[in-house]
């Protein structure tokens, strides 16, 4: 496997998944890419907790 430069689904940048991601996803029995970059995926996963958060709150 060598590293692959992805292109993010939000913010169109590009980002790298690394040989070691690759291991990673393919361990864990994941078929797809990454569709975000690090930080999109990071920003995504916190609106999800505070969404989480408020339906709690209710």
């Amino acid at each position: 496997m060598a590293d692959k430069t992805l292109v993010c689904k939000d913010c169109g940048k590009e980002f790298i998944f690394t040989e070691g991601e690759q291991a990673f996803y393919k361990e864990k029995g994941f078929e797809n890419e990454p569709l975000r970059c690090p930080e999109c995926r990071k920003a995504r996963k916190q609106q999800r907790r505070n969404n989480e958060n408020r339906s709690f709150r209710k």
